[in-house]
């Protein structure tokens, strides 16, 4: 194996390694902000606490029609 194949291999694991971190940080940007938008729809609508998710689900879908 040649130094420019070794280099090749090096530049694509490190390009593999940045692209999962910037996975990583769009999991949990979404999490973080997932979380957020249920603690706001919690804090506006207290009724929805007692609620499934798939009663949640109607009485949204009813709120928006």
């Amino acid at each position: 194996m040649t130094d420019n194949e070794k280099k090749l291999i090096q530049a694509r694991h490190r390009l593999e390694e940045a692209q999962a971190r910037d996975r990583v940080k769009q999991r949990k940007a979404r999490t973080r902000r997932l979380i957020q938008e249920g603690a706001v729809l919690e804090k506006a609508l207290p009724q929805t606490l007692s609620m499934d998710l798939n009663e949640l689900e109607t009485y949204l879908h009813e709120l928006a029609n």
